[in-house]
């Protein structure tokens, strides 16, 4: 008998697609060795030279012009459709899909991107490929309606008032599965350095991921420097000017600051601290959660991300402080008499917390996928 196959497919236009594609391949292989798993990016492989401009575009757009992000966003929300008229150009995306089904005798498509949906159904028709197709959706409450064009066989959402969003746009209860966000499996494992609240040392340990321009990421460094019984981590990325600036803001200061490039080592890094600075990301939102880790949000990209910022605010689990100044005061409220306001948000946070989201997608994709 050929082994079971599970094909996932996601793209690189946001880093919460190809983050849940990966945490779900690492699940399948933990948990259910017995099944082949492959991750497939077709719109990469189809179009190599065409892919990097367009996601370049992407970002620009959302860092530049989020106001036009944000009309085209709506755009699509309100006519789904209209994703459809790009299978012209994405033709050879589709047969590449259908060759990759077709080699591995594939048990069933998971798509961590809303792109697919269309593609998948037209070779599915066309070709006769007779196997489910299911969705793992990336973000929270505020879901495009192209991520339900053409309809899955099970939805996966991080979350209840996702789950509900999902109803009234007219899918099935019975299709939805509240399974949370695929984190890494870190985050269901124990932790190596437990937090102590309050922490024993006076010290609140605050992580900084850098997404702002430079000046205004050394302001809010700044600023936060300045509060007492804080100690302050700052992630920049690849951005090596930047980090240089940062250390030497700590030695103008006389402040220690922990500064770090690129970190691999993020969901420790996460769980390890009181709180996270950071945007409303799909991904850092839901493992903030899985860690139990409040976050207070520097930057919301119009459309995708209002949801999970919506999510934590309405919990309390978090903030909303887009300028350096309000994040500084979000913080020393947080923290302010000792800690009450913190263990709130804390208890918020827990109460969103999916650790073995990625176990729990991984065992119900098992239970779906079309037997050789």
């Amino acid at each position: 008998m050929v082994p079971v196959s599970v094909l996932i497919v996601t793209a690189g236009f946001g880093e919460g697609h190809n983050a849940a594609a990966r945490n779900l391949e690492d699940a399948i292989k933990e948990f259910h060795p017995e099944i082949l798993v492959s991750v497939h990016d077709f719109f990469r492989e189809a179009h190599p030279w065409i892919y990097p401009l367009a996601q370049w575009a992407y970002k620009n757009a959302i860092r530049r012009a989020p106001w036009a992000w944000n009309l085209f966003y709506q755009f699509l929300d309100r006519f789904p459709r209209v994703s459809s008229f790009g299978l012209g150009f994405y033709r050879r995306a589709a047969r590449r899909m259908r060759h990759t089904i077709l080699r591995m005798e594939a048990g069933i498509v998971v798509s961590t991107f809303p792109g697919y949906g269309p593609i998948f159904q037209r070779a599915a028709r066309k070709f006769d490929l007779q196997l489910p197709f299911a969705t793992v959706i990336t973000d929270s409450i505020s879901i495009n309606s192209i991520w339900l064009q053409p309809t899955s066989d099970a939805y996966f959402v991080p979350n209840d008032p996702t789950a509900q969003i999902l109803e009234r746009k007219g899918i099935p209860r019975s299709k939805i599965r509240v399974t949370g966000f695929p984190v890494p499996l870190l985050f269901a494992t124990p932790a190596t350095h437990p937090r102590e609240v309050p922490p024993a040392d006076g010290l609140w340990k605050v992580l900084y991921m850098v997404n702002a321009e430079g000046d205004d990421a050394l302001k809010t460094a700044r600023g936060l420097l300045g509060l007492e019984s804080l100690a302050l981590t700052v992630t920049c990325g690849r951005n090596e000017t930047l980090c240089r600036r940062m250390r030497d803001l700590g030695e103008e200061l006389g402040r220690p600051i922990e500064v770090l490039g690129w970190a691999p080592e993020m969901p420790e890094l996460i769980r390890r601290s009181h709180l996270l600075i950071g945007k409303a990301g799909g991904a850092t939102v839901q493992e903030a959660m899985a860690a139990h880790t409040p976050m207070v949000i520097t930057k919301v990209v119009p459309g995708q991300e209002e949801g999970n910022a919506r999510l934590l605010a309405e919990a309390g689990a978090g903030f909303v402080a887009q300028s350096p100044a309000a994040v500084v005061e979000a913080v020393r409220r947080i923290f302010d008499s000792n800690g009450a306001p913190y263990r709130d948000c804390l208890k918020a946070a827990t109460s969103l917390s999916h650790p073995t989201a990625a176990k729990d997608i991984a065992n119900f994709v098992s239970s779906l996928c079309r037997r050789g």
